[in-house]
């Protein structure tokens, strides 16, 4: 079972962390990372099920990038949208790898 509190809790750290010194835009993309844990993943229905919320998605290798925004650059802003994302693909074997702000 995926464990929602430490996820939220590493979002939060990382607000924490980077405020210090680090000027955050008001607003941006926020790009999640997924990586697909079973070779015989179903990315076309993980994919239709984040694009069905608004995101939009590429993937690579293993890894699928579900991009949403611009969105407030705001802790519980990003968290919202990140619970969500994990939302849609953990019923799809991909499992959260962080997130960043797109350039």
């Amino acid at each position: 079972m995926h464990d929602f509190r430490e996820q939220r809790a590493d979002t939060f750290e990382t607000f924490a962390k980077v405020g210090r010194g680090v000027k955050l835009p008001k607003t941006s993309v926020v790009v999640f990372e997924f990586i697909a844990e079973e070779v015989e993943t179903n990315w076309a229905a993980a994919e239709k099920a984040l694009r069905a919320k608004g995101f939009r998605t590429t993937h690579a290798g293993d890894v699928l990038e579900a991009r949403i925004g611009p969105i407030a650059i705001e802790a519980e802003t990003v968290w919202q949208w990140e619970r969500l994302a994990t939302e849609c693909v953990l019923p799809f074997e991909f499992y959260p790898d962080g997130w960043e702000l797109a350039d």
